[in-house]
Order: structure tokens, then sequence, then C-alpha cells
């Protein structure tokens, strides 16, 4: 009994760690990057992928949105401690983490829409064949990404909570690239719907 209990929580451990450092599942709360992931999937997020390489525009990034998007919690730190242990070990969701595509990056300016209802950064209509429907965006906007900060959008634009209702917030909207988590690699469950991302829809414009 004793092996058997040290095995299972050597094998607890070792998960654990994978998900704390390279490859960590996440479950999508939402249908706000539909049509490419639908809600109650587990996505699967490369942890590693920012720490050689920047983040780039229309990546499929995993952020930490505690004070922007979720609200900081007022609990007791006891409570928040004990779920924040029980979410590294891979036994609870992570209630913070939120899931949307890199819109802008340091330096650029992105507006929403041209004529035609399309997206644009620096001055260029971006084509946006991932978005649940057109237009980009029925909020009309214009925005300077500081260095440092990304501007992030759901797919499925008319159902996302994402950096535009943020404009009138501290920071407007901009999310720090020091709260992105990782880069979406793949869906890895359900099975019928396991895969990777380049299977799911054609290599970006970068």
């Amino acid at each position: 009994m004793v092996v058997v209990v040290a095995v299972a929580l050597a094998a607890v451990l070792a998960s654990a760690l994978v998900r704390s450092t390279v490859a960590e599942p996440y479950l999508i709360p939402s249908g706000s990057m539909e049509p490419l992931l639908h809600q109650g999937d587990r996505i699967s997020v490369d942890r590693t992928a920012y720490d050689t390489a920047a983040v780039r525009r229309q990546d499929v990034v995993v952020v930490d949105g505690a004070g922007s998007f979720v609200p900081y919690e007022s609990r007791p730190a006891l409570a928040r401690s004990v779920d924040g242990a029980l979410q590294w070990l891979g036994l609870a969701p992570d209630t913070t983490a939120v899931v949307k595509r890199v819109a802008g990056v340091g330096g650029d300016i992105v507006s929403c829409c041209t004529v035609d209802g399309l997206l644009q950064v620096n001055g260029e209509a971006v084509p946006e064949p991932y978005l649940a429907e057109p237009p980009a965006s029925t909020v009309p906007f214009t925005v300077t990404v500081p260095e440092g900060r990304l501007f992030l959008l759901g797919d499925n634009r008319h159902h996302s909570l994402d950096s535009r209702a943020l404009l009138g917030a501290p920071g407007g909207g901009m999310i720090a690239e020091s709260a992105v988590i990782g880069r979406v690699t793949g869906i890895a469950w359900p099975p019928d719907r396991r895969t990777s991302l380049e299977h799911l829809e054609a290599p970006a414009e970068r």
C-alpha cells in the first residue's frame, strides 16, 4: 500500500511539474473563441513559447486575467492559496486564465473598422478568416499599444469580453506581456477534437 501511494504521489507531482513548466492544460469556459475553440474544450498550452521569442500578432494565447478581465478576489488568503495549490496539481481549473488572440503588440495602432468591417493594424486592413462572423467589431475603436503591452480580442467578436471592454479602464485595455502564461498549441480533449492548432487554422499572416 505504501508503495502504491508513493507511486501515485510521484505521478501527481511529475504531472504537476510538467503542467507548471511546459504543457499546461486549460479548460475553455465560454464560447468567446469560437469557432476555433469550443466551450468545454481542454487546450494544451506551451508555457515556454515566449522564453526566447516575442509574442506575435494573431497568436492565440492564455493570459492571467486577474485584475483585468477577472476582478481581483477578496477571499481570504488561505482559500486562495488552497485553490492555487489545487490548480498547480491539476485538480482544479484556473479561474483567472483567459484565452484570446493577439490583435496588436507594442507600437501598433489598432483600429476598427474599415468600410468593409475589417480590423486595421498600422493602417492596413487585416483579413481574419477565423472570426465567427463579421464585422471585426461592432464597437469602433482606435488604440495605440504601448511597448510591453498587448491588445487582445476573441474570435467570437460579438460574444467576447476582451480588450475592447477595458478601453475606459486603467491601462486602456492593454494587457501586460508579463501576464501571458503561454501560447495555445492545440486541443487535448475531447478525443474527437484532439488536434494541433496548425490543423485548425491556416498559418496567420505575421
